[in-house]
């Protein structure tokens, strides 16, 4: 398996690739068509069928989800997607919707006429104010031509899409803080049951899905099921977008079927920087374990990421290789979820205060042998305790390095400081280096 397969990538070297007379020549909107001659029930089975798995991070099969909506009581429903791309080393929705905004607005109406919903709302980190623009266009775009608004290409079926831009908060991609910050509250999660599918945006029946999920509902409807389930493995079908950063010859985005390894994506990447090798890597974005060279050939889907000891999450592969210290990594990630953290509940917002404390002290050489340990005992005081997954994702890192690489926490602590040279792993110019890093 070492062949790309690009489909929601396949336009995004076209010229003006995110325009709709582009996306059209290349056959979309045709998709569209088709579904609308189709009965809702049939739309969601054929989902279902495919096994196509929500690309968010969760991986919770998609049309299954679809199904939870009750049976239609005569109120509104939504469909809101998520576009709150924020975990660190994840970059795949945002170029989906700068290079290919319509295979997002078309999974939009196929998905809304699906589950019976008549107003579909887009939720966009706000600082990305260029992808906005390009969506607002491509919505634009859609009513003018028809595919939005009343009576869809005479089907009956009436839409309106809005593209909602956020103030720009991590923990706004946990559905229910998204749904709070839709309806103007502050982004904190919501207590449930209810589910969303029950209770969601304005307390009705409401399907949240990640960009990607959305995007690939038109190729499944053009295509057909058998396509889709003839790639990627046994439970984790269809193809998905790999985000590889860091340390790699050839950093970028990598459509290709679920289950292929690291090593394969990173022959198709150049390997890691010459004269280095991999140190460690994440499999799912910074609040996944860590993984290392031992998990080179381990298949990217979700069985066999989750048996390995890690999470496949939004597919960032973030490689670092020999120059990095683990320690000062983390650390770095570990702030990250502590700025980010929205305060709801104590294990999570004060024990990544702690975290960090702890986390900056061993890098600095200040730290002793216990800090190490009390690193596990705050995390233990975290995992599985916190209101979301923010809690959880934030010890992820700092427990699994800890145990790989514990040699290196107390190597900070027994010479007093940190052994690495940080600019030999930066891939810039480390201008603002002392004269000894460059030693």
């Amino acid at each position: 398996m070492t062949e790309l397969v690009p489909v929601l990538s396949a336009t995004w070297a076209d010229e003006k690739s995110w325009s709709l007379d582009t996306y059209t020549a290349a056959g979309g909107y045709a998709p569209l068509r088709k579904a609308l001659g189709m009965a809702p029930g049939d739309l969601i089975q054929a989902v279902k069928d495919s096994g196509l798995r929500g690309r968010g991070g969760a991986g919770f099969p998609t049309g299954m989800k679809w199904g939870f909506l009750p049976p239609d009581d005569g109120g509104p429903r939504y469909l809101v997607v998520n576009a709150d791309e924020s975990e660190p080393g994840t970059c795949k929705d945002i170029p989906t919707m700068m290079s290919a905004p319509h295979a997002l607005v078309e999974g939009v109406i196929i998905t809304s006429f699906a589950i019976g919903c008549n107003h579909a709302f887009i939720y966009l980190r706000g600082e990305v104010v260029h992808v906005y623009r390009r969506l607002l266009q491509a919505v634009r775009e859609a009513y003018e031509a028809g595919h939005l608004g009343k009576n869809i290409h005479g089907s009956g079926f009436d839409l309106d899409v809005t593209v909602h831009a956020g103030a720009g908060a991590y923990i706004c991609g946990e559905e229910t803080a998204l749904l709070d910050s839709l309806e103007g509250r502050r982004g904190q999660p919501r207590l449930k049951p209810p589910f969303p599918a029950v209770a969601g945006l304005y307390a009705r029946p409401t399907v949240v899905n990640n960009v990607e999920s959305v995007a690939s509902v038109p190729s499944i409807v053009d295509k057909g099921v058998e396509w889709f389930t003839a790639m990627g493995t046994e439970r984790s079908k269809g193809m998905g977008l790999f985000s590889l950063s860091g340390h790699v010859t050839r950093p970028g985005q990598y459509e290709a079927p679920l289950g292929i390894t690291l090593r394969e994506l990173l022959e198709l990447a150049g390997g890691i920087r010459e004269g280095h090798e991999l140190k460690f890597w994440t499999p799912g974005g910074s609040s996944t374990p860590i993984f290392t060279q031992d998990h080179l050939d381990t298949p990217l889907d979700y069985e066999s990421v989750g048996a390995a000891g890690s999470m496949l999450g939004t597919r960032a592969l973030q490689l670092f290789d020999d120059t990095t210290c683990v320690v000062r990594a983390v650390t770095r990630w570990t702030e990250f979820y502590k700025h980010e953290s929205c305060g709801k509940c104590t294990p999570c917002r004060e024990g990544t205060y702690w975290l960090t404390q702890i986390l900056k002290r061993i890098e600095k050489g200040q730290g002793t042998q216990a800090d190490i340990q009390q690193l596990l005992d705050t995390c233990d005081s975290i995992a599985g305790r916190s209101f979301c997954a923010l809690g959880d994702g934030a010890t992820s890192s700092i427990i699994s390095s800890v145990k790989l690489f514990r040699e290196e926490y107390e190597a900070h602590v027994e010479q007093g400081g940190c052994p690495f040279d940080h600019a030999a792993s930066a891939l810039f110019e480390y201008a603002d280096a002392p004269e000894e890093a460059h030693a």
